[in-house]
């Protein structure tokens, strides 16, 4: 069964930048061997994340790129703005507003503390449910 794990932020350091808990998942998901993809809003959000992967932890460097290119296939973590195709890979991050098409073993949904963002992981929590994923929540 695929699971669905919704990341609410609370605390005051992740509410600053939202990104942090992106960087802090991708590098728990690169420690375990997990191929990742970051499903981002836009481009912006997607160049934004690239920088911060490689300057957040200054002790680990996950491999990682904006996703489009032919080595693809080869990069531990790709980065995916609207608009470019990838193949399915277990784990999934997923910052869009709607739930992903494709198959994952696993997403992980951040959601920022703004009341709007709260709304919308509620309706992509009902259609996950609808799908059969199992559920969790967790607040960061």
């Amino acid at each position: 069964m695929p699971r669905a794990d919704f990341y609410l932020i609370d605390k005051p350091r992740f509410r600053e930048q939202p990104l942090l808990l992106v960087c802090e998942l991708t590098k728990k998901a690169f420690a375990a061997q997990q191929p990742t993809l970051i499903l981002t809003r836009d481009y912006a959000q997607a160049e934004a994340i690239d920088e911060l992967l490689w300057a957040f932890d200054d002790d680990v460097m996950i491999p990682h790129q904006l996703a489009g290119d032919d080595d693809d296939a080869a990069t531990a973590v790709l980065i995916v703005p609207p608009g470019i195709d990838t193949a399915d890979r277990p784990l999934l991050i997923n910052l869009r507003e709607t739930c992903p098409g494709g198959r994952y073993q696993r997403v992980l949904e951040v959601v920022a503390a703004d009341p709007a963002e709260r709304d919308g992981s509620r309706l992509r929590w009902r259609e996950y449910q609808r799908l059969g994923f199992e559920l969790h929540k967790n607040d960061m």
